[in-house]
């Protein structure tokens, strides 16, 4: 069975260029891209769910099959409860290639009907990460060649000295 949509789960703490990237080639591939944003209450979070979720939408106002949503728990569990037989994700180079290559077996092993496309980072987005957006917000540097000008006020007022 060929699938027609496909999860790019991620913290998106905030979003990047670089998952634009992502989302804009998986969005090429499948007819629909749910771009999941993981809550993780284990985990302090620089933005909200409803931040991060909210710089997303807007980042992807002019990709009409790209869905954004939140989940909570395992991811090979969404995807069971969805239907969603296929996740999407990129990866700069080799750390990234090996880190998501073994959650793809943890996955594959609690879902075994998931698959794990992994997108190699376009050569001009290899090195944007969001932890270090956040360190260059921290410091007052220019973003805009790192994240989505839909996202650049809420991450500017983020780090604004009070």
């Amino acid at each position: 069975m060929k699938a027609s949509r496909c999860l790019y789960p991620g913290s998106f703490d905030p979003v990047t260029l670089g998952h634009m990237d992502v989302i804009r080639r998986a969005a090429a591939i499948f007819d629909t891209v749910a771009v999941g944003v993981l809550h993780n209450p284990e985990k302090k979070g620089c933005f909200s769910v409803e931040q991060r979720m909210d710089m997303l939408k807007r980042a992807c106002q002019g990709i009409p099959n790209v869905e954004v949503i939140s989940y909570g728990g395992l991811l090979a569990q969404l995807t069971r409860e969805t239907g969603i037989s296929v996740v999407v994700r990129g990866v700069r180079g080799v750390n990234d290639l090996e880190n998501e290559t073994a959650m793809a077996r943890i996955n594959r092993q609690l879902n075994p009907a998931l698959e794990t496309l992994f997108l190699p980072a376009s050569p001009e987005m290899g090195e944007i990460s969001a932890s270090m957006v956040r360190q260059l917000a921290a410091f007052g540097a220019d973003l805009s060649t790192y994240v989505p000008k839909e996202a650049l006020p809420v991450i500017r007022a983020a780090f604004q000295a009070p």
